[in-house]
């Protein structure tokens, strides 16, 4: 008896000092989770291909890692690159026209105190607006430090997911408590919610980038295709991300005198481009992965916060393993005599 005790005993320190020092890692090296998740993401869209070609066609495992790395590079790198490209000219003009910025916003402000009463912007927090833009806009521009780490973090861990993928798969199913059926539940469910995800947010993405196009264009937005294609970019980001285009788009057009413009380019974000984007998020995923739009809702939600960007694939992926986490206890430790 006493040897067993000590024995359990053991058993929990271990997994105590196991769990602290996953731990102490985890919050050591957070700044690289969104790589981390990314290189699991293309893992799995590329899973297959890989082990078609190195399996049946007999290609060499790690150029054929390189090439699906390269190819990865090159579909991600492409719209960032352009968004960037496009998207820079524009900030640096603001920083150095601020004066110019302050009096649309101003003759925005007047408009609107005209119409409705209600004054927007005093010379008091017009002066705030101004300081917070230049602060808040060269850290925007830092901010691709972050990203590129990721970048190569993520393509890093891809080569060696894609290498030894079967061999780590094999390790996971082992050190997995749980029944295999169980192990294949979850297997099944992380690819299913993935693929889902990770296919159907651009597809979204790309629809609504083209619907803001079209409405940049109907309403005289000067640079209607740019503005579109970075509202497309943008629209990874649920809800807010679409708004960041349109709405200074609107205050500029408001502020320059094409009220009737700004009007029903705002009529027409709120109707057209922001229900597309609802609409397609929801229904697309549903039917590509059988998602439900409350878990797709949620998960975002949670995942923006606890992941970052990519919060937008591991969010509502996190919030279906509970669901199913909850199954499989029920299934491993539930009384087979209970029928009620």
């Amino acid at each position: 008896m006493p040897s067993i005790f000590n024995n359990r005993l053991r058993q929990i320190i271990l997994l105590l000092v196991i769990i602290l020092l996953v731990g102490l890692l985890l919050k050591q090296l957070y700044i690289f989770l969104p790589g981390f998740l990314g290189a699991i993401t293309l893992y799995i869209l590329t899973r297959k291909w890989y082990l078609t070609l190195t399996g049946q066609k007999k290609w060499k495992r790690g150029l054929t890692a390189l090439l699906f790395m390269l190819g990865s590079l090159v579909i991600i790198a492409i719209p960032v690159y352009f968004a960037f490209i496009m998207i820079s000219p524009k900030i640096n003009s603001l920083l150095h026209s601020q004066q110019e910025v302050m009096q649309g916003l101003q003759i925005f402000s007047d408009r609107l105190e005209a119409i409705f009463g209600i004054q927007l912007f005093t010379d008091e927090n017009t002066k705030s607006v101004a300081v917070k833009i230049s602060a808040a806009i060269p850290g925007f521009l830092n901010s691709t430090a972050n990203l590129v780490i990721n970048l190569i973090m993520l393509f890093f861990l891809m080569y060696y997911l894609l290498v030894n993928g079967t061999a780590i798969e094999r390790y996971l199913h082992k050190i997995i408590p749980l029944k295999s059926e169980n192990v294949d539940k979850l297997s099944d469910e992380t690819i299913l919610m993935i693929r889902a995800n990770a296919i159907g947010i651009p597809v979204i993405c790309v629809v609504q980038g083209i619907f803001a196009a079209i409405g940049y264009l109907i309403f005289g937005v000067k640079d209607w295709g740019m503005w579109g294609f970075v509202t497309g970019v943008l629209a990874f980001f649920p809800l807010v991300g679409t708004m960041i285009v349109w709405v200074p788009l609107v205050i500029y057009l408001y502020s320059t005198g094409h009220s009737y413009s700004a009007f029903w380019l705002t009529l027409y974000s709120f109707i057209v481009t922001g229900n597309v984007d609802y609409i397609a998020r929801l229904g697309l995923l549903k039917k590509m992965g059988n998602v439900h739009p409350v878990v797709t809702a949620l998960g975002v939600i949670v995942g923006l916060g606890l992941f970052g960007f990519m919060g937008l694939i591991f969010g509502p992926l996190l919030i279906s393993y509970v669901i199913i986490l909850v199954k499989i206890y029920l299934n491993e430790f539930g009384n087979p005599t209970d029928t009620a």
